[in-house]
């Protein structure tokens, strides 16, 4: 995992995928993997456990996985979560190139990493 070169992940996501990872056994690993959304190309799954794929980001305890073919895409973006009363949910947080759906969890890419 090339440094400057990943997905980073806030102090509340990491909270939060910690939180998820241990609850379902696998303690400090987490898999991350993108769909095919409506709103925008991409939207984020979150899954606990290894899952194969490659490291992309670590943060306060966890380490975040996903498929190699998917790591460029990640590149970059930022993974926050919001949480309340009426519950919670991670969002990707985007720079530039990168156009985010209301919803939050949603992406696309303009340029070369598109379609």
């Amino acid at each position: 995992m090339p440094r400057g070169q990943s997905l980073r992940i806030t102090a509340a996501a990491a909270a939060e995928l910690c939180r998820q990872a241990a609850v379902a056994g696998t303690p400090g690993l987490m898999h991350i993997d993108l769909l095919e959304a409506s709103c925008e190309q991409w939207a984020i799954r979150l899954r606990p456990g290894h899952l194969a794929g490659t490291p992309v980001a670590r943060a306060d305890g966890i380490t975040l996985y996903a498929p190699p073919d998917q790591v460029q895409i990640l590149t970059g973006l930022r993974l926050d979560y919001k949480g309340d009363l009426s519950g919670g949910g991670f969002l990707v947080r985007t720079g530039e190139g990168v156009l985010s759906c209301a919803c939050g969890a949603a992406f696309s890419r303009t340029g070369s990493l598109g379609r």
